[in-house]
């Protein structure tokens, strides 16, 4: 026989999604050993329900770094639906810098988890390239970008972007760099795409 998931309750999964936020911000700011009764209290509940949650440090590193990498590929629908689908990606891009930001603040607490066995990245690249892959869909089907685009060349480009700019001081350079990338797969958009 098999069993149904556990759905959480409200108060559980509010407090879970505190656990998740605290655990990025302390292991971004402070390192792969804070304490987990830190994270625990930054998140305004005790280590109890902490552990209840996350039974080791390795499973709540795992859980947060897909929390965060759950948060960036759910943006991209609710940005589609308020705008248009150049303007969803460009804002969508913003948010990996972001996503990306957050994942090298927390690369020790990573490396770690991945010692330790885990495997928080399984899922990245599946992801990140069906969400590429939506928003570049939705800007060729209107016009507005290139239809020959391949959704990881975009992903390694935003990743390199990323990557040069992670300091807060070049979150401008990033947002001039993300302009010409977008400019780049603007280009041609109205022309079709080429058999060569």
């Amino acid at each position: 026989m098999t069993t149904k998931p556990s759905v959480l309750r409200a108060d559980a999964r509010r407090n879970r999604e505190r656990i998740l936020e605290a655990a990025v911000r302390a292991f971004s700011e402070k390192g792969a050993d804070v304490p987990i009764d830190t994270i625990a209290k930054a998140a305004g509940v005790g280590s109890a329900t902490l552990y209840r949650h996350f039974p080791t440090r390795e499973a709540l590193v795992e859980a947060a770094y897909r929390n965060e990498l759950a948060r960036v590929c759910d943006s991209a629908a609710k940005l589609l639906a308020a705008n248009a689908p150049d303007r969803a990606l460009r804002l969508w891009m913003n948010d990996f810098i972001d996503y990306v930001a957050a994942k090298q603040g927390m690369a020790d607490a990573l490396r770690a988890a991945v010692a330790s066995g885990a495997d928080p990245f399984a899922e990245t690249l599946d992801k990140l390239g069906s969400t590429l892959t939506t928003l570049l869909h939705a800007g060729a089907e209107v016009g507005l970008l290139r239809p020959d685009i391949d959704p990881f060349d975009v992903g390694f480009s935003l990743a390199g972007v990323a990557l040069i700019t992670s300091a807060p001081d070049q979150r401008e350079r990033a947002g001039r760099l993300l302009d010409l990338l977008l400019d780049g797969l603007r280009y041609g958009a109205d022309r079709p795409a080429s058999t060569a």
